[in-house]
């Protein structure tokens, strides 16, 4: 368990440049405290101590605004950085070198039964407001932007974006063109040349039924004795 401990707090100090010291951490990070109180549960809860599980649970989220339910999964060296209002749902699984930003859920859709929550794998960053739902896995080192909903598998070491998220780099490489934020069509500006276009017909078909009008009317005139 100890060792264990010193894992989590190891993973701190390395990935957090604030943390000064070891009992710094341990005395005054929130995110190392509702995993140490998540640790105890979570025993509690394989052991079918559900209502204790649920107590012990509900008392780390009053003290620290983080929510993980006793039946996650969630390996050693997870960093929860500044982790108000993460909630880890019952099913979710999170892996070894994942760092999880505060208001990240994990959680599910409603409409899926037994597994319902997202896994996590290997060293997975989720950025800050992001939420993963659904029970798919997001691959080894991949990265999850803040304020991304993902509601599909991401593979490995890809970069996710949006709402709904995609995926816009796998590796090193782009997936999709970046966006431009400057040179986007205005849509104003296309109706008026489409109605232009339609005003300079419609001129056009006038004066072609005016020519065809005044011909017929010469022809009539011509034609009286």
């Amino acid at each position: 368990m100890f060792r264990g401990l010193r894992k989590d707090i190891r993973a701190i100090r390395e990935r957090d440049p604030a943390a000064r010291s070891s009992i710094e951490v341990l005395l005054l990070y929130s995110g190392l405290h509702a995993l140490m109180f998540y640790r105890v549960s979570h025993w509690c809860y394989t052991h079918k101590l559900f209502f204790l599980a649920r107590l012990i649970s509900q008392f780390a989220r009053f003290l620290t605004g983080i929510e993980i339910h006793p039946g996650a999964k969630i390996a050693r060296g997870v960093l929860i950085d500044h982790g108000a209002g993460v909630v880890i749902g019952e099913t979710a699984e999170v892996g070894e070198g994942c760092t999880i930003y505060q208001g990240v859920t994990l959680g599910g859709t409603g409409k899926d039964k037994g597994k319902r929550h997202p896994t996590l794998g290997k060293n997975v960053m989720v950025g800050s407001g992001a939420k993963i739902l659904g029970p798919f896995t997001v691959g080894d080192n991949a990265k999850i932007a803040a304020g991304a909903v993902v509601l599909e598998p991401i593979p490995e070491d890809a970069t996710a974006v949006g709402v709904p998220a995609r995926v816009v780099r796998r590796g090193n490489k782009k997936v999709t063109a970046d966006l431009d934020q400057v040179h986007i069509p205005d849509p104003v500006a296309q109706e008026l040349c489409k109605m232009r276009f339609q005003m300079e017909q419609m001129e056009r078909r006038i004066r072609e039924l005016e020519q065809k009008k005044e011909q017929t009317a010469g022809a009539a005139v011509s034609a009286q004795p």
